[in-house]
């Protein structure tokens, strides 16, 4: 499959605020690199600092509408005008395994690690995700899957069941398991989300105890996360809330901070909310079924 991706720089505009409009608009990857020759060395403690001139890069498939991005761009950022910015076609490779040369075996929690590939093992009391996210979204690099991956780490799991609506590469299914959980059930619209998720259930030795979908199941379940965009949890909140059984845990993320009070506001009549978690910019949401 031949890829094109889009490159432009970040100028003022927010990292996090354009990123969501390139995964909502097909980006299957969305990176930022140095723009100039400013290197950022030695950050404070808990800063993520960016270069003074950034470009941001967004892959998509060869056929994607670069036109209408431009359009949704414009109008998400309130912009005229767009910084400079321009379409490169690329070579096919291996895209999916492009990741893996910069990304090592990650802790979230006190006992949870995802490892890509054949990387060298976490101490022998882990709970360890392999992973090979194939082309789907959720490596456990980006702030919202961090978030669900380090919540789900510190709830009990134990025995119950898990609802994961929107399970890009799986990963949070497989996590849930990997952690106790007895069964999950993971559903996305993307057939090759689902196909990630069920590689990676069964590399991990737990596809016996999960199903996956594109179509969404008619049960209840003790634990139900969803970690896609904002608009997308607030179109569907009665359907998500109908997965839980009363007093069910529930996590919601991919939603930027900014975005938070409107999924509140949507699912407040359903769900008995904790305080909301940030990092970078994005939020989780989690709660009990009240």
């Amino acid at each position: 499959m031949d890829w094109r991706q889009f490159v432009m720089n970040l100028e003022s505009i927010d990292p996090d605020h354009i990123e969501a409009v390139l995964m909502e608009n097909g980006a299957q990857s969305v990176t930022l690199t140095d723009a100039g020759d400013n290197p950022v060395l030695e950050p404070a403690p808990g800063e993520t600092p960016l270069w003074a001139n950034t470009r941001i890069t967004a892959l998509f498939d060869a056929h994607a509408d670069f036109d209408a991005l431009r359009a949704s761009l414009l109008a998400s950022l309130q912009l005229d005008e767009l910084p400079p910015n321009h379409i490169e076609d690329l070579e096919d490779r291996a895209w999916e395994r492009e990741w893996l040369k910069d990304f090592g075996p990650m802790q979230f929690g006190t006992k949870l690690w995802v490892v890509p590939g054949e990387s060298d093992v976490p101490p022998a009391d882990s709970v360890v995700v392999k992973l090979d996210p194939g082309l789907a979204f959720g490596t456990g690099t980006h702030p919202t899957t961090a978030m669900c991956l380090e919540w789900l780490d510190g709830i009990d799991l134990n025995g119950r069941s898990i609802f994961d609506f929107g399970c890009g590469s799986g990963i949070l299914s497989v996590a849930a398991l990997k952690l106790g959980a007895s069964r999950a059930e993971a559903v996305d619209i993307d057939l090759q989300a689902v196909a990630a998720t069920r590689q990676n259930a069964e590399r991990n030795d737990v596809g016996d105890r999960l199903v996956t979908n594109t179509d969404v199941p008619d049960r209840q379940f003790d634990v139900v996360v969803a970690n896609i965009l904002a608009g997308t949890l607030i179109e569907n909140t009665d359907l998500i809330c109908r997965h839980l059984k009363p007093g069910a845990n529930l996590a919601l993320s991919g939603i930027l901070v900014g975005q938070a009070e409107s999924v509140l506001n949507a699912f407040d009549d359903h769900i008995d909310f904790a305080a909301p978690i940030t990092l970078n910019e994005w939020a989780l949401l989690s709660g009990t079924r009240s």
